[in-house]
């Protein structure tokens, strides 16, 4: 799967950065003013399903693959002492 260029990445991050507001100057003698920023929605669960969607058919591929591996390993161990000896 080919990743994103460089510039595609750079192109969306310089969209996403809003620029940062400067705090009001605080009254002489008085309390700090603090600036509350809206809160941001939490993903919810279908948002990350929707985005994420290769990832469970690739994480069974490579388990599949890795167990194939393993199994080779363990008849190998088997069957190669004995040529071995």
């Amino acid at each position: 799967m080919a990743k994103k260029s460089r510039r595609a990445k750079a192109k969306y991050r310089s969209r996403a950065m809003k620029p940062v507001q400067e705090r009001p100057p605080q009254p002489p003698g008085g309390a700090p003013v603090t600036v509350q920023r809206p809160a941001r929605p939490s993903p919810t669960a279908q948002d990350l399903t929707g985005r994420h969607q290769h990832v469970i058919p690739e994480l069974k591929r490579i388990g599949i693959i890795a167990g194939a591996m393993i199994l080779a390993l363990i008849i190998l161990s088997f069957v190669l002492p004995p040529v071995l000896d």
